[in-house]
């Protein structure tokens, strides 16, 4: 039987040019413009599970975008791995600080990626990461090293809150079973530093819009006798954090699972440099919650961010106007046991409660999801950690992801199944910004590893 990298580096080029094709697609999920692009991705991704060898394949139709099913059994009494993914990204926005169109991929060698990455949206954030699964599904089925069963669940609207997912889940739990989930949609610490991801955060992702005049003003005429409505929302969102950067919401912390003082001291073993931190983003210094360091601030603590504030006047040259509305959109990021729902309905009844009189305020709820942790105890996390461990050569250090992957805790409660988190981006590659890339180092170790994840967890599955 042919090595997993002898496999790879007969096919390499192949392996390259069919995710390059890939991310050609535009398919993003968020913008109604791009409809036919994700249905599109959709079938490409089918196609690509029948060439890997997944004996039946379906793209399964939902109220928004459709999840493309495929399976490959080998026996029933041998354990079933599902790997999720998700073919849809994020807008490509702003296209001008792209240093090359964001859906024309390029490889570019750079000092983190002496090797190459590959420039485009959803290099990373998901479609590279999900189709190290099937290439590595390609290997163990020609060359008879498939160790178990396993099926795929790729869907189309993760970057928009997955809205159809917990309908599917839920109608078709029989066709889902499993023993454990499988994702590749996280990061690790660094191509010399391997680590697997044991926790989430949860997210409540809310809309505000203040109201005052019922039309734009001149603001000379105006000004100072009535409220501005972007005035007052500054002045809200300034007020949702105290002066050691605590949220100010009531009740925000009451649920807050406090971390072990032996997990921080197990998280602060990660290899982290502060300086080359904040030179990698080019800020004079960090900040954050008080008493808590930067790699616990952005992982195992609840965090309340503005992602997009507008109004009035944004074009070229000067027009005085005091603004009938101002908006914002506003991310929180969540820990356990916070509930998002809960979280969502005290953002709510604060904010509506700090608007002064003059203005009317109005919060539309988004999307959100619960955090998740992975227990270390766990099989799945054992498999994963000897894979690691075989192919990097060291052994991998567990870390708390600072994102959110809001189905990973509806597929708990739905189909009884934990979930281990095989991440191969790094912290650089600029997922959700311009300029998002892949290693093509990383790409490849992927596809190497996942084999001997299989072989590990069928293997304890076993008792062997």
């Amino acid at each position: 039987m042919t090595s997993i990298s002898s496999y790879i580096e007969k096919h390499k080029q192949r392996f390259l040019d069919e995710l390059l094709d890939l991310l050609r697609i535009p398919s993003v999920s968020a913008d109604s413009n791009y409809a036919k692009d994700v249905h599109r991705c959709a079938a490409t991704v089918a196609e690509s599970l029948r060439n890997a060898g997944c004996e039946h394949v379906e793209i399964c139709e939902t109220s928004g975008y459709p999840i493309v099913y495929g399976e490959k059994n080998v026996n029933p009494d041998l354990p079933t791995v599902l790997v999720y993914g998700h073919y849809d990204v994020q807008p490509p926005d702003p296209l001008d600080l792209w240093n090359s169109p964001p859906f024309e991929p390029v490889i570019k060698e750079t000092k983190l990626h002496p090797e190459g990455a590959i420039y485009a949206r959803g290099a990373c954030d998901d479609k590279g990461q999900f189709y190290m699964h099937v290439k590595a599904l390609e290997y163990m089925v020609s060359e008879g090293a498939l160790p178990c069963n396993v099926k795929f669940m790729i869907e189309g609207e993760e970057e928009v809150g997955s809205k159809s997912l917990g309908t599917f889940v839920r109608e078709n739990r029989e066709k889902l079973a499993n023993d454990i989930i499988l994702i590749s949609d996280t990061g690790m610490i660094g191509r010399n530093a391997p680590s697997i991801t044991t926790g989430l955060r949860g997210l409540s992702y809310v809309e505000v819009t203040v109201t005052g005049p019922n039309r734009d003003l001149h603001s000379g005429l105006y000004g100072g006798a009535v409220a501005n409505p972007i005035n007052v929302l500054a002045q809200m969102i300034a007020s949702l954090h105290d002066e050691n950067r605590r949220i100010t919401i009531p009740g925000f912390y009451d649920k807050v699972q406090e971390v072990s003082k032996e997990e921080r001291q197990l998280l602060a073993a990660a290899p982290f440099d502060l300086q080359e931190y904040k030179d990698a983003l080019d800020i004079p210094d960090v900040m954050g919650e008080a008493g808590y360091a930067t790699h616990e601030r952005n992982a195992i603590r609840p965090t309340l961010d503005v992602n997009g504030i507008w109004g009035g006047y944004i074009g070229e040259g000067a027009k005085t106007v005091i603004p009938s509305q101002a908006h914002a959109k506003l991310s929180m990021r969540l820990v356990p046991d916070q509930d998002w729902e809960e979280i969502t309905e005290l953002f709510q009844k604060h904010f509506e409660a700090i608007a002064p009189e003059g203005v009317s305020v109005a919060v539309r709820p988004h999307h959100g999801g619960q955090a998740y942790v992975t227990p270390m105890d766990h099989i799945g996390y054992q498999a994963a950690h000897k894979a690691y461990e075989t192919t990097f050569g060291k052994a991998p250090v567990p870390q708390r992801g600072g994102g959110s992957i809001p189905i990973v805790a509806l597929f708990e409660k739905e189909l009884g199944s934990k979930t281990i988190l095989m991440g191969f981006g790094l912290d650089s590659d600029a997922i959700h910004s311009p300029n998002e890339h892949f290693g093509i180092w990383n790409y490849f170790k992927g596809i190497e590893t996942i084999p001997h994840f299989y072989q590990h967890f069928t293997a304890l599955s076993q008792g062997e």
